[in-house]
């Protein structure tokens, strides 16, 4: 499968501050905490109707609606 020549970025950054920034991404999905929590996440299984929330050493599900929408505050208060 071919990658698609557009490219869908949010963030207009430049070459250098893009390559500053995947590697602040990746370093920090690597360290062991996150590690764990997406083995845990993996474990437990993602449903389309919900994440999942790391809360200290429990998780919450959360609905797709209320983490989207700031729990009811709507998303320009955030």
């Amino acid at each position: 499968m071919k990658s698609s020549p557009i490219r869908l970025t949010k963030q207009k950054l430049s070459p250098k501050a893009a390559a500053a920034k995947k590697a602040r991404d990746i370093a920090a999905a690597k360290t062991p905490a996150r590690k764990r929590k997406k083995a845990q996440n993996q474990r437990i299984g993602q449903r389309s109707d919900s994440d999942l929330h790391h809360v200290g050493k429990k998780v919450k599900r959360v609905s797709i609606k209320n983490n989207r929408g700031f729990y009811g505050r709507g998303t320009k208060t955030e």
